[in-house]
């Protein structure tokens, strides 16, 4: 019994420890305050960085302790909707911050095509991840 007091213990502190790293680097690299700029709604800056921490603390402990979320088929749909435009946004958003796309084009003399190629990048991630929920390769 004490054995799984600590596993569940050291289990929620490393869970708090990983969504402190992730909101760290959302509002380290200017991520949050650029969305909040992007809405015109600077002034709730403080309440989005604590839904985001809220939100990751959440997350990890329903997939830590597996609980279950009643809603059916159609909340699945929506929240996993969801669950990728702010992940979708917060990838381009790193990648715009660290200059990712302009140095790799300009690296590989890549000159016309961009928005096709971004696209492009796009579409394959959200086939992937479709392919990868569909056929069930989940750890």
């Amino acid at each position: 019994m004490w054995q799984q007091i600590f596993l569940a213990v050291v289990g929620f502190c490393s869970g708090v420890i990983v969504a402190g790293g992730v909101v760290g680097l959302l509002i380290g690299l200017s991520i949050v305050p650029r969305y909040a700029g992007n809405t015109h709604t600077g002034k709730h800056i403080l309440l989005y960085e604590d839904i985001t921490l809220l939100g990751i603390v959440l997350g990890n402990l329903f997939f830590l302790y597996q609980w279950p979320i009643p809603g059916g088929a159609l909340f699945l749909a929506v929240s996993g909707l969801f669950f990728g435009i702010f992940l979708g946004g917060w990838i381009m958003a790193l990648a715009e911050m660290a200059d990712v796309f302009p140095i790799f084009s300009r690296r590989i003399k890549f000159s016309e095509g961009m928005p096709k190629a971004v696209m492009a990048i796009a579409l394959g991630k959200t086939i992937g991840s479709l392919i990868y929920y569909y056929l069930s390769w989940l750890p």
